[in-house]
């Protein structure tokens, strides 16, 4: 992909230590990375930056900065940071928001209304095919499923995703490039070319301990629920539910036999308020209400307002909105994402967010990702 003004000031700004939260607060202050990398030691320090890291900033690392710009060459490789119109705006609502994000695959897809499904590395057979039903029944019903790629339930929901030709995403604790553990790099392959890959750390970055709890606020942010299929009385999956629910999003859990040490974890939660569930569909009817809110705060922030004085207009949006720009480049024959942003001349963030609310609403089919009208 061709690099963008701001990736090499924000890659500088994120090799030099520099915390995310210091970060966002740069970034708002100045506007762009460029505008922040501008402002000086004195300034980033005035900000929360500390001594090693403004100094990091100034001499940042050569080896990490290149692997990083090459990474960004990639095909359908991109970075998103914190005032960029394109970063997912489910995730702008939790504590402590990455100030960026590096996405392999469709960035449009963190944008869709998603469940989060989680479990133990060490799932039996039957929890694994719990999580694989669960996660195609939810795939089908036109859910984005998100998990972590790591062993046991995370990797059966994404396969089953897929192979429901669902849209699934993965979120990692490593680099962008960095598959844990090694023997899934196929499967995030296939995620990358069908869905998408999240990383807040730069390419090249190890699995470390530390960033597994931290990778799971991402993949909580990005769902309005988490669905914990197996789970024991201490496992990551329990720290998801928690922030989950710390975050204000739907917990649910599947219960199992009383025998099994991995279901203790879900019989905790269920005890704890997190709904019990023994069908998908009962997921869906918890969500469908979310879903709904979802669609009206993305046309409520996509709408221009109309002129009082305008004559009323027999079309499906308002004429000056962007809504009916968009509207107008679409056929019922599928369309591609680049033909509508030539037609309408918009840019992707925009694109994105309006087809995900008229997709919500029942106006717009997409598959493959091509779009078309549903009805007139």
């Amino acid at each position: 992909m061709p690099l963008a003004p701001d990736h090499e000031p924000l890659l500088r700004l994120l090799l030099g230590g520099v915390p995310a939260s210091v970060l966002r607060r740069l970034l708002d202050t100045h506007g762009d990375a460029a505008g922040a990398l501008a402002a000086g030691p004195r300034d980033w320090a005035s900000h929360g930056a500390d001594r090693a890291a403004c100094a990091a900033v100034r001499a940042p690392d050569g080896a990490a900065m290149d692997r990083s710009l090459r990474w960004l060459e990639g095909d359908r490789h991109h970075l998103l940071g914190w005032r960029d119109e394109a970063y997912p705006p489910l995730l702008r609502r939790i504590a402590s928001p990455p100030a960026l994000l590096f996405v392999a695959g469709d960035p449009a897809l963190l944008w869709r209304p998603a469940v989060a499904v989680v479990g133990s590395r060490a799932a039996t057979a039957g929890g694994r095919a719990n999580a694989a039903a669960f996660a195609a029944a939810l795939a089908r019903a036109g859910l984005c499923v998100a998990s972590g790629m790591a062993a046991g339930i995370d990797a059966a929901a994404h396969h089953a995703t897929l192979e429901a030709g669902g849209m699934t995403v993965a979120v990692l604790g490593t680099g962008p490039d960095v598959a844990y553990p090694a023997s899934h790099r196929p499967l995030m392959a296939r995620i990358a070319a069908a869905g998408a890959v999240v990383s807040e750390h730069p390419p090249g970055t190890a699995p470390l301990r530390t960033h597994f709890p931290s990778r799971n606020r991402i993949l909580v942010g990005l769902s309005l629920g988490v669905l914990v299929v197996e789970a024991a009385l201490r496992s990551g999956a329990l720290i998801t539910a928690r922030q989950a629910g710390d975050a204000g999003r739907e917990v649910f859990a599947l219960p199992g036999s009383i025998h099994n040490p991995m279901a203790r974890g879900c019989h905790r939660l269920i005890r704890d308020g997190a709904q019990l569930v023994e069908t998908p569909a009962e997921v869906l009817d918890a969500l469908a209400p979310l879903v709904g809110d979802l669609a009206r705060a993305l046309r409520g922030a996509l709408e221009h307002s109309i002129p009082t004085e305008a004559p009323p207009s027999t079309a499906p949006f308002p004429e000056d909105s962007d809504t009916y720009r968009l509207w107008q480049a679409l056929g019922h024959d599928p369309t591609g994402m680049d033909e509508l942003l030539e037609r309408t001349g918009l840019t992707a963030g925009a694109v994105s967010s309006i087809l995900l609310a008229l997709e919500l609403e029942g106006r717009v089919a997409a598959e493959h990702g091509r779009f078309s009208r549903v009805g007139v």
